[in-house]
């Protein structure tokens, strides 16, 4: 190869590498605002907490359906065609999402024509980002087959860099508590669209290369049968735990701390992904002192202690201390998870890959959302209940939900209590005053209550990894595989 081919093939390999993260930045960042604007739905729509948990729900259902699909297509027509399909359908998706203020109208249709064209618009934006997922991981892979690890960490710091931006919107622009000026949420919803066209143009004319296993000839068949390995399965559980807890949780952390810390919270999501964001791009040396999975325990002890102490702690101080712990157990959970799938697993190619973000995606569209939604529900409710039934039959929703085999439940009506927050303190009469001291604390005692029965789930996945470390160690090691290197792999 010619001094002018290779700098040609590392400018493309830069350029595509670039690309990927934009489109994790327009995750993150569309990620980032939603959660922020949350209360702006349920206000203007009525949504109970489930309603509000089933439509961001229904978007990573939309990925975790479409990521296994395209994984299976990227290995069989390639990368290109695929990325601009995601490309069309985030541009799709922004138009929806909007389109429920003008098919609400008045409120005459009712919110269920409003749920829908959010969820439709949820549901479409899931399917771009699953297709961009399924692509990029192994193409990542691909592009740094020596340091897999590494750029998969500093590939999804994109991730936190969009939650970065799109909580500082949400900080100064978002809801009634908007900190600079309170800019509807239609208008915010479509900034995403900016790092969207940036990506298209990164990608333009460039040249994709096969994935790590088709290149090394592994046939279609010798792909699936990847999917028989005991580990992998397990690998697979322990990854729908952590789409449970990491997506799940910042589904709903802003929403919840609302209440604890006001305009503040905002303030705590955006300090968590900045630990995410910077500490991603040292996952490589860290894992040169201790093996991927010694850094997946120790994260899953961190996360479990930050979200027990979320739901507990009431002071400042004691917030920020457990916002920080929880911050840096969830940082390297998903890049690593891939990474290790990657090592273990390269015949697999897209399709293992595919699976780990697709298993993650609908663990947290069908358990984490709904599920810590209707945690909230279920303990706010039954607070008010026992400490303040008067105000429980006030407020409470003619909608019932249930969740898995649990019982269904009535929540409280999000336009009701949305309409009593949002009144200044003068034009509250002396019982609306009570009411709202008592809907707060409702709240808050159903979200923390709904963060301490979560952390279970991170306690569950440090288990899991210590198992593995054993299994690994009984085994002589863990060893990171390279195709048509297998008697030469690295060993940790």
């Amino acid at each position: 190869m010619s001094a002018a081919q290779s700098t040609a093939v590392v400018a493309n390999r830069k350029r595509l590498f670039v690309a990927s993260f934009m489109t994790l930045i327009v995750a993150g960042l569309f990620f980032g605002l939603r959660a922020s604007i949350l209360g702006d739905w349920a206000t203007q729509f009525g949504f109970t907490k489930s309603e509000l948990g089933a439509i961001t729900g229904g978007g990573f259902v939309g990925f975790g359906v479409v990521i296994l699909i395209a994984s299976a297509l990227a290995e069989k027509i390639g990368y290109a065609a695929l990325m601009w399909v995601a490309f069309v359908l985030h541009i799709l998706s922004a138009v929806t999402t909007i389109a429920a203020t003008p098919i609400y109208g008045d409120g005459s249709a009712g919110n269920e024509a409003a749920f829908w064209m959010l969820y439709v618009g949820m549901f479409m934006f899931a399917i771009a980002w699953g297709i961009c997922e399924a692509i990029i991981n192994p193409l990542t892979a691909t592009l740094y087959p020596e340091e897999k690890t590494h750029y998969l960490n500093i590939l999804h710091a994109g991730w936190p860099g969009g939650l970065i931006i799109g909580g500082l919107i949400g900080y100064f622009f978002a809801s009634g508590d908007a900190n600079l000026v309170h800019v509807r949420w239609e208008i915010l919803v479509a900034l995403f669209l900016i790092p969207t066209l940036i990506y298209g143009y990164m990608l333009y004319g460039q040249e994709f290369p096969l994935s790590e296993a088709r290149a090394a000839g592994v046939t279609y068949s010798n792909m699936l049968k990847e999917f028989a390995a005991p580990v992998l399965l397990f690998l697979l559980f322990l990854h729908a735990c952590i789409g449970y807890v990491e997506l799940g949780t910042d589904s709903w952390i802003v929403n919840i701390m609302q209440n604890l810390i006001a305009g503040n919270a905002f303030l705590l999501f955006i300090y968590t992904s900045s630990l995410m964001f910077v500490l991603r791009f040292f996952a490589g040396p860290i894992v040169h002192r201790i093996n991927p999975l010694g850094l997946l325990f120790v994260s899953a002890v961190l996360a479990t202690i930050g979200l027990y102490m979320l739901g507990s702690v009431a002071t400042g101080v004691a917030i920020i201390a457990a916002g920080t712990i929880y911050g840096i157990g969830k940082t390297f959970f998903w890049p690593t998870m891939l990474a290790v799938v990657s090592e273990r697993f390269p015949r697999g190619g897209a399709l293992t890959l595919g699976a780990v973000g697709g298993i993650g995606m609908l663990s947290a569209g069908l358990l984490g959302g709904p599920g810590i939604g209707y945690k909230q529900d279920l303990f706010a409710t039954e607070y008010l209940q026992e400490e303040h039934p008067a105000v429980y039959q006030e407020y409470v929703s003619d909608s019932q939900y249930g969740f898995l085999v649990f019982p269904e439940i009535a929540g409280l009506d999000g336009a009701k209590v949305g309409a009593l927050l949002e009144k200044s303190p003068a034009e509250l009469s002396a019982s609306e005053s009570e009411d709202r001291a008592a809907l707060r604390e409702a709240s808050i005692y159903g979200g923390q209550s709904a963060f301490r029965w979560t952390s279970l789930v991170p306690l569950t996945m440090a288990l899991g990894f210590l198992l593995l470390l054993l299994y690994f160690r009984a085994q002589g090691g863990y060893k990171a595989i390279q195709l048509g290197k297998e008697d030469d792999a690295t060993g940790y």
